[in-house]
């Protein structure tokens, strides 16, 4: 094949990939990529000028609790539209699963899955977690998966059952530093009021109210309507029971996943879990958009910080520079001028014409006479005490010539003009980029036509 067909292959390969990838899929990955790219990435720019910066995430994350059966897996399966989950009657996920979207399908250990996801690291400092947390990687473009991770969760049950970790804590870290969203299935036939699980759900909620949905799932199986609302009374008496959990207009919509031939006269609100999923990920792209502006002004601001510093800096030396010179001079001329009175009085006039010739001599005298007069005027007894004196003030000024020569660091030449290209670097391309994705994701809602 020659090398003219082979780019064609490649390039026909590269415009596929891009059409498989969503519009909000590709702003999340450029918005990624604005952080991460070597040398001209934020976080590496940020980091010259004393700012650590988080890159985004591409996806959202979307923790699932509830106790054992409630139905978790078995969601997972349906969103994803493939078998990526164990389901079952038994206790089948006992650890942590995260399914997410790649390109082809794997199952991740702890150990590749911590590698995977670097910043779940704080995981392996609880004891017996990473023996218990695995990845899913699935191919499936079903749905909005491609922008969602999934943590599935431990089915949590009450008595006398022993988790090879400390459960609570591992859950309440998950929610607390890495979920977007925190789905809450409470199985109307199983252990709905299961005290470990409303005991999380309530240390969540005092943080992450609004983040927690709670559905009543595998709905079709609680019996009648009536069953239903008993059960569902039951799970919200009991939730408003607890403090933080006490809150008016307590929504738990009714969910299961549809089987192909079977009938249910039970509403599913399944799809609203879809939507709310779309809704995180939609605020996830607009908060991500703006928080990119925000920190391109606060690199800015930074930026000008540093130079106004520096001009500070700078004329700060040049006054040190200026009364360095000034303590000098007179710390040195004074002893000078002491000397040259020295030599036009002690000398005679023959030296100092063979020396300094006759206008020399004249123009010594004539500025030494003052001091000749001042040094006259005190008492030879004083002598070596004025002397003295004057010795040690000008010892004191070219002591204080010193001391005020001490300057600050500026910066080179080569370094404000790095630090100036890259606030340009940062105001103009990185903001225009920025715009720029900002209208591609609202000409999906409003058209380009009115932006």
């Amino acid at each position: 094949m020659s090398d003219k067909s082979k780019t064609k292959s490649r390039g026909s390969a590269n415009a596929i990939a891009n059409a498989s990838v969503s519009v909000n899929e590709r702003i999340l990955q450029e918005c990624h990529k604005l952080y991460v790219e070597d040398k001209t990435g934020l976080i590496d720019i940020a980091k010259g000028v004393g700012i650590t910066l988080l890159e985004p995430r591409k996806k959202i994350t979307v923790l699932l609790i509830g106790n054992h059966s409630a139905g978790k897996s078995t969601f997972i399966n349906w969103y994803v539209e493939e078998h990526v989950q164990r389901t079952g009657v038994a206790i089948e996920t006992q650890g942590f699963t995260i399914v997410t979207s790649g390109r082809k399908r794997e199952s991740l250990t702890g150990n590749a899955t911590m590698h995977l996801y670097q910043h779940l690291q704080p995981l392996q400092k609880m004891e017996g977690v990473i023996d218990y947390v695995g990845t899913e990687i699935s191919t499936s473009k079903q749905k909005k998966f491609s922008l969602v991770t999934f943590i599935d969760t431990p089915g949590l049950v009450d008595g006398d059952m022993k988790y090879p970790f400390d459960v609570n804590k591992s859950i309440l870290w998950l929610g607390d530093n890495i979920a977007d969203l925190i789905f809450v299935f409470f199985d109307p036939i199983g252990q709905a009021l299961c005290k470990r699980t409303l005991n999380i759900v309530e240390e969540l909620s005092e943080k992450h109210a609004e983040r927690m949905k709670f559905y009543l799932s595998k709905a079709d199986e609680a019996g009648h309507e009536s069953d239903r609302q008993r059960v569902m009374m039951q799970i919200v008496q009991e939730l408003c029971k607890r403090p933080n959990l006490n809150r008016t207009g307590f929504d738990m919509p009714t969910i299961y996943v549809p089987t192909l031939g079977k009938q249910s006269r039970c509403v599913n609100q399944i799809d609203d879990v879809c939507k709310e999923v779309e809704r995180t990920i939609n605020a996830t792209i607009q908060n991500t958009l703006n928080q990119l502006e925000k920190d391109c002004n606060d690199i800015a601001d930074a930026i000008d910080d540093k130079l106004r510093i520096d001009d500070e800096a700078c004329s700060f030396n040049r006054k040190a520079k200026s009364r360095r010179c000034i303590f000098s001079l007179f710390g040195l001329f004074l002893p000078m001028l002491l000397v040259a009175n020295f030599l036009a009085v002690g000398m005679s006039d023959d030296f100092l014409h063979s020396t300094l010739g006759t206008s020399g001599t004249a123009t010594l005298r004539k500025y030494t006479s003052p001091v000749s007069a001042m040094w006259t005027a005190v008492p030879q007894l004083y002598h070596w005490h004025v002397l003295g004196a004057l010795i040690v003030f000008s010892i004191i000024l070219l002591i204080l010539a010193q001391l005020s020569s001490k300057s600050k660091v500026t910066l080179a030449r080569k370094q404000k003009r790095s630090l100036l290209e890259r606030r340009e670097f940062v105001q103009s391309k990185v903001k225009s980029r920025k715009e720029g994705l900002y209208k591609e994701y609202l000409q999906q809602s409003i058209g380009s036509q009115e932006i």
